[in-house]
């Protein structure tokens, strides 16, 4: 059985954790090789991306392709364990008075796995999720001795 000529190439793309729209196009093309390997990757997509667009496509993928699949029920628990703690740690980071853009920049330049799988689950609502949770994060400043 010949693979596709970019079989190694859509491997690496559908676990690239910092680019769901990679991994989304990945998902499109593996749909269209429809070979064993193609749709075992696709299952395993469908079964475990962080983000559900993702896991939709490959879903729609394989039931193009014949397989007997379910959707995945979408997770309505916290994508990442502990995110409250991660985004409290980068607005600690920066300066006092510093502003939303940039916070957004330092998640993205720090932590682009968490921030691309944000941006991909919260679609258009990405931007007001985030401001609004920075706001929401409190810095309690200690006194000094």
């Amino acid at each position: 059985m010949e693979l596709g000529p970019n079989m190694e190439q859509l491997k690496k793309a559908v676990h690239r954790t910092s680019d769901w729209r990679e991994r989304l196009n990945a998902v499109e093309e593996l749909g269209k090789l429809g070979d064993k390997q193609s749709i075992d990757i696709l299952t395993r997509v469908m079964a475990n991306d962080s983000v559900y667009k993702v896991q939709e496509a490959a879903f729609h993928k394989l039931k193009e392709l014949g397989e007997d699949v379910q959707l995945p029920a979408k997770d309505s628990g916290e994508l990442y364990r502990g995110i409250t703690k991660v985004l409290l740690r980068i607005k600690k980071s920066l300066p006092e008075g510093h502003t939303y853009e940039d916070f957004k920049e330092k998640l993205k330049k720090m932590r682009v796995d968490l921030y691309d799988t944000f941006e991909g689950d919260k679609g258009a609502e990405f931007d007001s999720w985030l401001e609004n949770t920075w706001a929401s994060l409190s810095v309690r400043t200690s006194p000094k001795k």
